[in-house]
């Protein structure tokens, strides 16, 4: 490969970093553990440490978190190459198995928390306080638990950890609902 289409290449790789990273950071988490499982996912090969801290240039306690995280979300794991004692990671490259594993992550850190804490406003509006409680009150929190628990069940549902939901539930909201985007 001559060395200016390895140069455009590599310019590519970054442009995709740069982007997924802000994407990331739209999303609520932090722009380096995006930009990291970007660099993984878009080089195709394991990368120890050393690599991500050189090549996204971030310090190595940056590094260490983002990919503990990203092994914790499912999406990122733990390879081992003979003869090196390093440590190496590399990303998942299936993309519906990436977003599954993302949205039962943000169920998990997210829905779930919401809903327990909805289910505390409920018990606290009690019948033991229906007298001093506007019953407009209760229904509006009761319609939010049931949508909120109706997400929770559709995530678990169509982005289990195994079998082809996710992308089955897209195709099919795609082919009966052909939305054409405006922007």
């Amino acid at each position: 490969m001559a060395a200016s289409e390895s140069v455009r290449i590599a310019e590519a790789h970054m442009r995709f970093v740069e982007a997924w990273g802000r994407m990331g950071s739209v999303w609520g988490i932090s722009r380096t553990m995006a930009e990291v499982h970007a660099l993984l996912y878009i080089t195709g090969r394991a990368l120890c440490t050393d690599d991500v801290m050189e090549l996204l240039e971030i310090s190595r306690g940056n590094a260490s978190m983002s990919l503990r995280a990203l092994v914790d979300w499912g999406i990122v794991s733990r390879v081992h190459k003979r003869g090196d004692r390093k440590e190496y990671f590399v990303a998942e490259q299936d993309v519906w198995t990436i977003f599954r594993s993302i949205v039962r992550q943000r169920i998990k850190r997210e829905v779930d928390p919401l809903l327990a804490s909805l289910y505390e406003v409920r018990d606290d509006l009690a019948p033991a306080s229906a007298t001093r409680t506007d019953p407009d009150v209760k229904a509006r929190v009761e319609a939010m638990i049931d949508f909120l628990e109706l997400c929770a069940a559709l995530g678990d549902r169509f982005a289990g950890p195994t079998g082809p939901g996710l992308q089955l539930a897209a195709s099919l909201l795609a082919r009966n609902h052909r939305v054409k985007r405006t922007d």
